[in-house]
């Protein structure tokens, strides 16, 4: 059980307690982290391609990383909120088969969770503005990680268990679309973490298979296996999640991004970045930096 536990790990960006009101009105923001909302005061809405969310007092909502959704709110709207990144040793995230929106109602250790998390981490609002485009930059996330490393390890613990603890509303049998195995060979764990730190290199399923002395379609099929996903089509994935990030925190070049997530080529890149994730390259940037009007 510790060991299920200690294969993820949460490295806290923002948490605070805001009023907003219909400023708060931002269309087709993609985030590279965990978004969790807990209302306790008036209305607002999440919308997800045609599907929206009324945000409601007295209920939990979740924004799992690089989901697309549009943020409203007409008249007031009071909420606590916390925005995290996940990592995990196997390189699978907790919901990485859900793109959609998540909710549930809050309960009384939610309230106390949200509040003492503020109280521990005081300074971690967003304070320069409440639009994604501002505060989504690259500078903001390494001055936020190096808040995460000089805090207190006694905060610092807190922080994770109470992030553990909000992260677990969520992770539900009805949420999981599909069950992650309970056991990853390991070699299959092995090729995994060299993947998500090799997306630059050229990476096939001949070359994985052969480092770790399998052959190239047992290998497939055994990663297909564990992982749900065929090797090329995981690779991919994580290059165009990879890209979607620096995207929305960088100022690269989409020959840059290309380069530097492994793609032969600028055709290449945003062939599959569209086939992954339904826009162009560009196209995902103006929706992701675009406030809506």
């Amino acid at each position: 059980m510790i060991k299920r536990i200690l294969n993820y790990n949460f490295s806290l960006l923002n948490t605070d307690h805001v009023k907003l009101g219909p400023k708060w009105n931002y269309a087709n923001v993609i985030s590279p982290y965990h978004r969790v909302y807990y209302i306790n005061e008036g209305e607002g809405e999440i919308s997800h391609f045609q599907k929206k969310f009324k945000l409601e007092r007295g209920h939990l909502y979740m924004i799992p990383s690089y989901t697309m959704c549009s943020l409203k709110c007409t008249e007031h709207l009071s909420q606590f909120f916390v925005q995290f990144f996940e990592e995990s040793s196997n390189g699978i995230s907790l919901f990485s088969n859900i793109r959609s929106i998540l909710t549930v109602p809050a309960r009384d250790i939610d309230i106390i969770n949200f509040k003492r998390l503020v109280e521990i981490n005081p300074g971690r609002g967003i304070n320069r503005s409440d639009n994604p485009k501002i505060y989504e930059k690259n500078n903001y996330y390494k001055e936020y990680q190096d808040l995460n490393n000089n805090q207190n390890m006694s905060d610092f613990l807190e922080t994770q268990g109470i992030l553990i603890q909000l992260t677990s509303r969520f992770v539900a049998p009805e949420f999981l679309i599909q069950k992650q195995p309970d056991y990853i060979p390991d070699k299959i764990l092995e090729t995994i973490n060299f993947i998500s730190v090799s997306l630059h290199k050229p990476l096939s399923v001949k070359f994985l298979g052969e480092r770790i002395n399998l052959n190239p379609e047992y290998f497939s099929r055994l990663f297909e296996q564990y992982t749900g996903s065929r090797p090329l089509q995981f690779i991919n994935q994580k290059r165009v999640e990879h890209a979607q990030y620096l995207i929305s925190t960088s100022q690269a070049t989409y020959s840059a991004i290309a380069e530097s997530t492994g793609f032969e080529s600028l055709s290449h890149f945003s062939r599959t970045f569209k086939k992954n994730s339904g826009l162009t390259p560009t196209a995902y940037k103006k929706r992701n930096f675009m406030a809506a009007k």
